[in-house]
């Protein structure tokens, strides 16, 4: 029997037999798309939180924005007053500012990409009061143009994994801090065999070399003359970003091609599903906070 609500516009409700049926025969489903801890929806945004997202798109970029917050409270302990900070790819700019407002510090933000850097002056003109002190430039950390000693603290969110040298990447972000400056930056490290086709999707759309395992990780540290003062791992964020981008890819697909073209989606297509098994099952994520020593 079904019970109708007299509420003008609603349709029927379902008896409790049919909501009954319907967890006896649709219960375990809904765990598989909903989750199955509790079978309720779940607090993705804390209550009370300034941003409330409701696409996934949204989470996404709360989740940036989280992840931008954690590292740099964990950079700016302890920093100088007036620091100089270097963003070792900076996108677009968006992280070099919020270090800048965190800490009072002056920061530079560098990339190898042109389009990046006009975004981040974009950016920074849309920003009142850091002019005088957020600047970009055109930067590789394989090779800098700055002096020695030129920086008090320097962070990298997710540049090393793409550089084809890491060692001389590490060697010259030492090179450029002063005595007991910290580099804190972020790093993908491989575990287990992965199938080919999946470490090709990953260095594909990551535009990277295949990620090494943590002890090659560990020994390019050490050998830079780096110290370690922090390590966390973080690798289930990268198992969720992978699942995120793969459901995003898809439910974009046709805006993407609209936009970049079929050369794009038929590139992207046979990767993106081998690039979501690479993240879920053989990429580690490690925050990595190091010291220059003093002497």
């Amino acid at each position: 029997m079904t019970v109708t609500d007299s509420s003008a516009g609603n349709g029927p409700a379902p008896a409790p037999e049919e909501v009954g049926a319907m967890y006896d025969r649709f219960g375990d489903l809904l765990a598989m798309v909903l989750g199955g801890s509790a079978l309720h929806v779940g607090m993705f945004v804390p209550h009370g939180d300034r941003h409330r997202p409701t696409t996934l798109l949204g989470l996404a970029d709360l989740a940036q924005d989280r992840q931008t917050e954690f590292l740099a409270d964990v950079l700016a302990d302890g920093l100088p007053p007036d620091a100089r900070l270097l963003d070792i790819g900076c996108g677009t700019g968006g992280p070099a500012i919020h270090l800048a407002r965190r800490t009072g510090g002056r920061v530079t933000g560098i990339t190898v990409s042109r389009e990046q850097l006009a975004r981040c002056g974009e950016r920074l003109s849309a920003t009142t009061g850091l002019a005088d002190r957020v600047d970009f430039a055109y930067g590789n950390v394989m090779r800098l143009g700055y002096p020695d000693d030129s920086f008090d603290a320097a962070w990298s969110i997710d540049c090393f994994p793409h550089l084809s040298d890491r060692p001389a990447g590490l060697r010259e972000a030492r090179r450029v801090l002063r005595p007991g400056g910290r580099l804190l930056m972020t790093e993908f490290t491989r575990r287990g065999t992965a199938a080919p086709a999946e470490t090709e999707a990953f260095t594909q759309l990551w535009t990277s070399p295949p990620p090494t395992t943590f002890a090659t990780l560990s020994g390019e540290i050490e050998e830079s003359g780096f110290r370690v003062e922090r390590m966390q791992n973080m690798t289930a964020n990268v198992a969720l970003c992978g699942e995120l981008m793969h459901v995003l890819y898809k439910e974009q697909r046709d805006a993407i091609e609209q936009r970049f073209g079929k050369e794009a989606t038929a590139h992207t297509d046979p990767l993106i599903e081998p690039f979501r098994t690479f993240c879920q099952h053989h990429v580690d994520y490690h925050l990595l906070l190091l010291s220059k020593p003093e002497s």
